[in-house]
């Protein structure tokens, strides 16, 4: 597509992917050193991943493993025999100063991810997904006194650049794309999924510092080169140019970094000048992307068969390496099982940890019940203090405990969440413990009785304007009750004692 004729067009956005994912290992893919983040630079490293002369390579089953489910939940076609290559470009971070990948036989070809976007279904195509080694990290430092942390800064500013090799050689799974998406909203719903299955896998740490980065490719052509189905003719992308654009290390920065570079072409071909096809950088600070070089192409590389390692019989166990159920098909069994809604079934499989932790309450007790506590108020006071379901795994019985005692009515739903739960993540202390130390036994009977006449006594005000109809007199009033019995009487029970009063 040419500038000129884009002045008078509509125009689309074409993008594809390639997400590089850190799989979890203990050790990295071609040595014995672990893949554990080290508080020291330079201390998880060996001959092998330092690239030192002799030094011979060993692939880590537990990486292929890894792979292989990747395939599996994509859909994609798994080979009976795979290879690496030689990827040869050079690099500080890249000790050998080539990098051992997949070219022509990826472990994984012609797979599929489904997603959710603007309450739609969409499917992007998986080109391949190949396994990697990692390079080092890079850190560019400014002179000064203050602390390390403190004096990192952009290659702009640096007056050095530190080299960290902990992380080469860790395993890497890159993920390309089809050329299938044409919004960046788009691009970010298909990251949180793609995490999701992954994390379900159990072969992807998220917390981990830069597990998943993103480089992608983008162009803008006309409009009426895309068809009805958001399809394009590979001669049209072939003919325009395209920016790579790296340094996307999440959801939301993809989506910021790519609606930046597509604004920024349209605005180029609107004013009649030409896309230059170069890789560009994600400056995440400023929300904007500056050109880095030219774009490489697949030649400069000089791909050749690595020859330390030989060819991978995949067939010799992929039949035997098994995958969890996936997202998609836990949401719908939950609503079929537990007789959840689509919003409860979706908040509970939000991670594969908050669901089997959902799941086993919901076998002992009401599961409408615990879906309840665990999606509107666990998780919800869990992210308040910055905390996960995994950091209270091992407290199930006490959470059982705390359900156990709502659903036998002991205690009032308010005061279980706002005192007790509360007690147990900020305090550490057992349900009845609470329970006991703050009173909060159901209160009922006389007791209730009591409180209801003293509540409409006091209040004159309120019973005048419940008997002309005003319908938040009757609230007050059993807020009222409430405050005198601490919370502790059953405001059903309550509701009804006032209008009998009331109404008597």
């Amino acid at each position: 597509m040419t500038a000129q004729a884009a002045e008078s067009r509509d125009l689309a956005v074409v993008i594809g992917l390639e997400v590089h994912v850190q799989l979890e290992t203990d050790t990295k893919i071609f040595c014995g050193c672990s893949t554990e983040p080290a508080e020291e630079p330079n201390t998880n490293t060996c001959p092998v991943c330092l690239g030192l002369p002799g030094a011979l390579p060993v692939l880590n089953e537990g990486a292929v493993e890894a792979a292989v489910k990747v395939g599996k939940a994509i859909g994609a076609s798994i080979p009976e025999e795979t290879a690496f290559h030689r990827k040869n470009y050079y690099y500080p971070d890249l000790p050998k100063n080539f990098q051992i990948t997949q070219y022509d036989a990826p472990i994984c070809q012609d797979g599929v991810l489904e997603f959710g976007h603007e309450g739609e279904r969409r499917s992007v195509g998986i080109r391949r997904a190949h396994l990697e080694e990692d390079p080092g990290s890079i850190k560019h430092v400014r002179e000064g006194t203050e602390s390390l942390e403190a004096r990192t800064c952009s290659i702009d500013r640096a007056d050095y650049t530190l080299i960290d090799y902990n992380r080469a050689g860790t395993p890497l799974m890159e993920i390309v794309t089809e050329p299938d998406f044409r919004d960046p909203a788009e691009v970010r719903a298909f990251l949180e999924k793609l995490e999701e299955v992954l994390e379900y896998l159990g072969v992807f740490d998220p917390t981990r510092d830069g597990s998943l980065r993103i480089d992608a490719n983008l162009s803008v052509v006309d409009a009426e080169d895309v068809d009805a189905d958001g399809e394009i003719d590979e001669d049209v992308l072939e003919e325009a140019n395209r920016t790579e654009v790296k340094n996307i290390s999440s959801h939301k920065g993809a989506e910021q970094a790519l609606s930046f570079e597509a604004s920024r072409q349209k605005k180029l071909l609107e004013s009649g000048r030409a896309v230059a096809q170069e890789t560009r950088h994600f400056n995440e600070t400023h929300g904007n992307t500056v050109a880095m070089r030219s774009k490489e192409e697949e030649k400069d590389y000089r791909y050749f068969r690595e020859a330390d390692l030989p060819p991978l019989q995949v067939s010799d166990w992929k039949d035997e390496i098994e995958i969890p159920e996936l997202p998609d098909a836990r949401r719908e069994r939950f609503q079929a099982e537990y007789g959840l809604s689509a919003e409860a079934a979706s908040k509970l499989t939000s991670t594969k940890q908050v669901a089997d932790f959902y799941e086993q309450l919901a076998r002992e007790y009401d599961a409408d019940l615990v879906a309840t506590w665990v999606a509107d108020n666990l998780l919800g006071e869990l992210n308040y203090r910055d905390m996960d379901v995994t950091d209270i795994e091992d407290r199930l019985e006490e959470i059982a405990t705390l359900v156990e005692l709502v659903a036998e009515e002991e205690i009032t739903a308010k005061n279980a969440r706002e005192t007790v739960l509360r007690g147990m993540l900020d305090d550490g202390d057992d349900p009845k413990t609470i329970v006991d130390r703050e009173g909060l036994g159901k209160t009922s009977g006389d007791a209730v009785q009591e409180a209801v006449e003293e509540a409409i006594e006091e209040n004159p005000d309120a019973v005048e304007d419940y008997h002309s109809g005003e319908d938040g007199a009757i609230n007050f009033l059993v807020g009222q009750v409430m405050q005198k019995t601490g919370g502790s009487a059953d405001p059903g029970e309550v509701n009804g004692l006032l209008r009998e009063e009331l109404e008597g």
